[in-house]
């Protein structure tokens, strides 16, 4: 990083707005803004905030859904040197009490209500709050001192967002300009913390070196102030917040903000929008497929977007969207929260094929390895193994948990992922699940993608998941959860039949358990973990 002229969070509203003031920057529902519009909200912000009394270096934890004021604080937070901490929205209480008292939160920031979830409730419910004032004395949260609300004026013991603003009319600009260049580029920026597929979360430091990873990205897609970027990803997650809110401020490219994942309402946007960018992940490309065939639109305005394609059962999933959504060019890749995004990329020139079946290209900035996890010998393609990832993008580590980050990244610098893959023969990477999903079957490897991804291809299957279950004899044996497509009346019989003769014996299904739905994390991901749990409570004698 030494020869990069290092850039600062807070900043980046003021740099574009310098350049692209008039142009329209930010959508959310009936709001619009110009980038001039959103730097001035960012500094409104920023001293609404400074009046509360935050501080350089304090952890702020942010829990709110997809709007225009999660921008405006956000950018704030950085702008004054503060350390934003996203919480979740799906989160409740016993996850948001962890986060808070784990991060080291000195404010919380929420909402009253947002559709039928009472976020104001849950807060109650976790956090002594004062009565009279709003000055929180609670011995379980030491360091917390204040919960701000979005929403109504009156609820004791807190602080409304617009008071909170009200009072930041007493902080000059000056006071805010001596704030923001006390920042400096190395300082912590946010603890983000990782999706939870198995256990609690843990918080990923990074900093402001981040702004490099997005310009070179940028560049990569070839971003312009033209595109128009749709982001119904969730803001509180590495995705969404990198590739929508953070890349429009460095690029210059328009974004549009959903407070939710809707596919019609997404597919009506691209039209009445323009939208040329959007990303996201096998279920939302599955939803916007399925709503595109439902009902056609003219989405000639589509250009590109990053979707993880690369597992075997995004397969058949992408391959029918490329056709259906096109001329979306979707580019497949690979990251996490503790690496950042774009640690392997497609070009927006490759072919269906890598863009269908692989997770793209080792990105500028990275180091990639695959291998053996018993010795650590690099595998040579087609040999799946455990995916390492070097780079300047890597985390700072996990915030206060010295153990768990010094199993992550060993003495040479490389961050173990806990992740799958192998090298393709033309240097791309296949991206293939948590090792941890793996099976082992009789001793032998089994990748639940292969067979979850033919299955899916079946119109009787909504969605899939194969997980292990424990078997004397085996080890373990494959246990599909299923969810019919709607009016599909298929048997566990005839899923099993479906497989014979596809995939190795050893590959098929023992047992099938049909459900309604399956547990998710926010980015999208189905919880494996908790399907575990539910296979051994179900099929244990």
């Amino acid at each position: 990083m030494e020869w990069y002229k290092k850039r600062r969070f807070g900043d980046l509203a003021d740099d574009i707005a310098a350049r692209l003031g008039d142009r329209e920057g930010l959508v959310f529902q009936d709001a619009r803004y110009t980038f001039a519009q959103v730097a001035k909200e960012i500094d409104r912000a920023a001293k609404g905030l400074m009046a509360q009394g935050i501080g350089p270096g304090d952890h702020v934890a942010l829990w709110l859904n997809n709007s225009a004021d999660w921008i405006f604080i956000s950018f704030a937070l950085a702008k004054i040197g503060a350390v934003q901490v996203p919480i979740n929205t799906r989160f409740r209480t016993a996850d948001l009490e962890y986060v808070v008292r784990q991060s080291d939160s000195t404010i919380l920031i929420t909402h009253d209500q947002s559709g039928p979830i009472d976020y104001l409730d849950m807060v109650r419910q976790v956090i002594a709050l004062p009565q009279p004032g709003n000055e929180i004395s609670d011995a379980n949260f030491p360091e917390m001192r204040q919960v701000i609300i979005l929403g109504r004026d009156d609820y004791p013991g807190t602080l409304s967002w617009t008071e909170a603003k009200r009072g930041g009319e007493a902080v000059s600009d000056g006071d805010l300009a001596k704030r923001a260049a006390a920042v400096s580029p190395d300082d912590p920026v946010f603890i983000m913390y990782t999706s939870g597929t198995t256990g609690f979360p843990k918080g990923a430091v990074h900093s402001h070196c981040l702004i490099r990873n997005l310009e070179e990205r940028g560049y990569r897609m070839a971003f312009t102030v033209n595109d128009v970027i749709l982001n119904y990803l969730p803001l509180f997650h590495a995705f969404g917040f990198s590739e929508g809110a953070l890349m429009s401020l460095v690029t210059g490219a328009k974004q549009i903000i959903t407070e939710t994942f809707d596919p019609d309402e997404c597919l009506d946007l691209i039209v009445q929008e323009g939208v040329s960018v959007m990303h996201g992940f096998e279920a939302h490309m599955k939803g916007l497929t399925e709503a595109q065939e439902a009902r056609p639109r003219d989405l000639s305005t589509l250009r590109t977007g990053i979707f993880a394609a690369g597992m075997h059962s995004a397969t058949p999933v992408t391959r029918r969207a490329a056709k259906v959504l096109a001329p979306l060019c979707n580019l497949s890749g690979f990251g996490m929260t503790e690496t950042w995004l774009g640690v392997t990329l497609c070009a927006l020139d490759d072919d269906e094929t890598r863009r269908c079946e692989s997770s793209g290209y080792p990105g500028l900035g990275y180091e990639t390895r695959v291998v053996d996890t018993e010795t650590g010998v690099d595998q040579p393609p087609g040999v799946p193994g455990e995916l390492l990832v070097r780079g300047f993008s890597l985390m700072r580590g996990y915030y206060k948990k010295p153990e768990e980050t010094a199993a992550a990244i060993d003495a040479d610098g490389w961050f173990h992922t806990g992740d799958t893959a192998e090298w393709l023969e033309d240097g791309y990477l296949r991206f293939l699940g948590r090792y941890k999903d793996m099976l082992k079957v009789g001793g032998e490897n089994v990748d639940p993608m292969e067979t979850e991804g033919l299955l899916l291809a079946h119109p009787a299957v909504f969605q899939i998941a194969i997980v292990g279950f424990p078997d004397e004899k085996l080890s373990e044996v494959p246990v599909a959860f299923l969810q019919r497509t709607p009016g599909s009346e298929i048997t566990a019989e005839a899923v099993i039949d479906h497989c014979r003769g596809k995939v190795a014996s050893f590959k098929i299904p023992r047992h099938v358990v049909f459900v309604d739905g399956f547990p998710m994390t926010a980015s999208g991901k189905i919880r494996k973990v908790d399907l575990r749990a539910e296979a051994v409570r179900l099929l244990t004698n």
